[in-house]
């Protein structure tokens, strides 16, 4: 497959990731607005910017922080290149330029959701509204990956497709895990307590964990409990492990003659997840963890793109 297409496949399905990833935690963020102080809601807000690494972007256009500027911003900003509205874009224009590498069930599910996602109407982006347009843009997102799996065959678009998806998603379930230690975390007499939990808990809603947690812990949510679903658990589909898992199995479906330093990177990476204790980390520290995670799975990103889609 020429570099060109690979990159457009690869980048079609990141896309449409980011976009959900992004109607989730604005999602999420929504909710939390209703509860805390004022200098709580300040950080929930501040959040979303933190996890997406916009925040100077943001600050050079807009001069106050609210719910309705950062919707404003991430969701329909066409100005903005990782908002909603952009990453939709890029996803169909992507599509476009591969349609005979994809199915006509992809591409018509990837031009509908951009047709709709430009009658959506500023004003209506509010309470109920909002929310049910952050739901919209998840079920578009599912749709997308379902008629994927369930139309393409089986070769060198569908891993191109699978190493977007995984690609983007292990890089926000790190960002969104990282923010909720250091930018929403509670002061310490709420530790533990009744806000602490609907945090942890939309934490877990915000990457579909909720139900998945307790299916696996049956008690109180609890941070290290969480951290542990959420990037060493191989049974949860967004979590660190699971995500480095389908993108070692995609690689190794892939043929290339420059991509040896990715397929070792990638396999390092899912080795250190398999074999690390949740424990070992906290100690370490989880921030500290964290980062070195985002900085590896930037890495790998770049390999890839060197290897595979005619990156420099």
């Amino acid at each position: 497959m020429l570099a060109r297409v690979a990159d457009r496949i690869f980048w079609m399905s990141r896309q449409v990731e980011r976009a959900e990833n992004l109607a989730r935690i604005l999602g999420v963020t929504s909710n939390m607005m209703m509860f805390g102080s004022a200098a709580l809601q300040r950080q929930n807000l501040v959040a979303p910017l933190s996890i997406t690494g916009t925040e100077e972007a943001f600050e050079a256009r807009h001069r106050e922080l609210d719910l309705a500027t950062l919707i404003e911003f991430l969701a329909l900003d066409p100005a903005n290149p990782n908002s909603i509205y952009s990453c939709l874009r890029w996803a169909r224009e992507n599509a476009h330029e591969v349609r005979w590498q994809i199915t006509s069930e992809m591409w018509e599910t990837l031009n509908g959701t951009w047709l709709e996602m430009r009658a959506v109407r500023r004003d209506r982006l509010t309470g109920d509204g909002a929310a049910t347009f952050f739901d919209w843009v998840t079920d578009r997102s599912h749709l997308f990956r379902g008629v994927t799996y369930g139309t393409i065959v089986r070769g060198e678009a569908f891993d191109f497709s699978r190493l977007g998806t995984f690609l983007e998603r292990a890089d926000n379930t790190a960002r969104i895990l990282d923010v909720k230690y250091h930018v929403m975390l509670p002061a310490l007499s709420e530790v533990g307590g009744g806000l602490d939990h609907y945090q942890w808990a939309a934490l877990l809603r915000s990457v579909s964990a909720f139900e998945t947690y307790r299916a696996l812990y049956k008690d109180q949510v609890e941070p290290i409990k969480v951290a542990q679903l959420l990037i060493l658990e191989r049974r949860m589909p967004r979590s660190l492990a699971a995500c480095l898992d389908e993108i070692t199995q995609s690689m190794g479906r892939l043929e290339g003659q420059q991509d040896k330093a990715a397929r070792r990177l990638a396999s390092e990476l899912l080795a250190r997840l398999v074999n690390a204790d949740i424990d070992e980390v906290f100690q370490g520290g989880l921030h500290e963890y964290l980062t070195a995670c985002l900085a590896d799975i930037s890495q790998l990103g770049a390999r890839i793109q060197r290897a595979y889609l005619g990156g420099a």
